[in-house]
């Protein structure tokens, strides 16, 4: 079944409801869907993007049920969920050329071994007639490979985007329902894949709304017929000034620094600034990075191991630094047996963001009464940083 999105339009994806984990990586609550498109124009036919591999049967057999003819093949991403079958669908359609920019040709090349001879290479503003229907390529690299590249429909003012934009989303029948559950999944998609690359997205999202376009098909997730409602969305994440949010993620071998945590929780929720608290032997890393989108502080506590940090919150550091959000300012709390390094690890790793680094407080064994004092003038810091803000 593919289903018409405006006149000779058409979806033909598929929902993978039972995938649990995304490039072994990133939990998928919903799972996700692989998106896909056919373009008839009166002379040629186009596929944007293909499948995961997985899932080629139902894919080839949906497509070939429904499509008699393919021409090209636009590759906008080289990532395998979306090129991952474009050997499968040439074997069907054996005429097919595959339409790309030269990076994400040399990756195409790299990962799926497409012969040199199925290639047709497109700069920016490139443009391709199907009749009536005319394709206009924009090369949009760091949203969020080095590939990537949007396709327009200019008599439709329709665009797809390919990865940017997207939402790891199956509650969709064709359409966005603009609803708060599929904000929520596209800004865990957003702090998972695209926020390292948020100076990009800041580009994309305003040259997106120059053009006026009407309708946005993303990858992955539903298509917006309203693209405000994703736009307005990627404009505020996208920002520069975080909000009088801390997070906290954590990890307490003995119960020490949870203590220490939770103090702290407390005290800065009494001066009126959100806290968002994660155990890190028990949190989703999807909703930390959340979390982290609009945060200005990041508070990280730890157990000592071996005179080195919880290999958890090693991990937390490395995932923030990977991230690369908004963040201003960063501090280190926890609790050490007998000695170590535990901060001087953790701000090394964080090191690259360049946050101003406040004060910690890292203590020998179970909280004491001045431990817990300690802690007020961190959250005295805090508090003057969020004021600036």
């Amino acid at each position: 079944m593919i289903q018409e999105i405006v006149k000779n339009i058409y979806y033909c994806g598929i929902k993978d409801v039972q995938r649990k984990l995304f490039d072994e990586l990133i939990p998928l609550p919903q799972g996700t869907s692989y998106n896909s498109y056919v373009v008839e124009g009166t002379e040629k036919t186009a596929l944007i993007d293909t499948c995961y591999p997985p899932k080629i049967n139902e894919y080839i057999e949906n497509l070939t049920k429904n499509v008699k003819k393919i021409d090209y093949i636009i590759a906008n991403h080289g990532e395998q969920d979306h090129s991952g079958t474009i050997f499968a669908v040439l074997e069907k359609y054996p005429d097919a050329i595959v339409v790309t920019n030269a990076k994400c040709k040399e990756i195409i090349q790299d990962m799926v071994h497409v012969e040199e001879d199925k290639f047709k290479v497109v700069c920016d503003n490139e443009e391709l007639e199907l009749g009536g229907k005319t394709l206009q390529f924009k090369i949009a690299p760091w949203v969020h490979w080095p590939d990537t590249m949007f396709t327009y429909i200019k008599e439709d003012e329709l665009l797809f985007t390919c990865d940017f934009l997207g939402a790891h989303y199956t509650q969709f029948d064709l359409y966005s329902d603009d609803s708060q559950e599929l904000l929520e999944a596209a800004k865990r998609y957003y702090a998972e894949i695209m926020m390292p690359f948020r100076t990009f997205c800041k580009k994309y999202v305003q040259m997106i709304k120059d053009m006026n376009v009407k309708t946005i098909c993303p990858s992955h997730g539903a298509v917006y017929k309203n693209p405000s409602f994703i736009l307005d969305a990627y404009e505020k994440w996208t920002c520069d000034t975080p909000e009088n949010i801390v997070v906290l993620p954590y990890v307490s071998m003995y119960g020490s620094t949870k203590l220490l945590v939770e103090d702290l929780k407390s005290k800065l929720e009494a001066k009126g600034i959100t806290v968002k608290v994660f155990d890190l032997i028990q949190a989703d890393i999807g909703e930390i990075a959340v979390a982290l989108v609009d945060a200005a502080t990041l508070v990280l506590g730890s157990s000592m191991v071996l005179a080195g940090p919880h290999p958890a919150a090693v991990y937390a550091a490395f995932f923030v630094n990977a991230l690369r959000p908004k963040l201003k300012n960063v501090s280190i709390i926890g609790s050490y047996g007998w000695g170590g390094n535990l901060a001087g690890k953790l701000q090394d790793i964080l090191a690259p963001l360049k946050l101003q680094s406040l004060e910690g407080v890292i203590i020998k064994g179970k909280p004491k009464e001045e431990d817990f004092k300690k802690l007020d003038a961190l959250v005295d810091a805090i508090c003057e940083k969020h004021a600036e803000l």
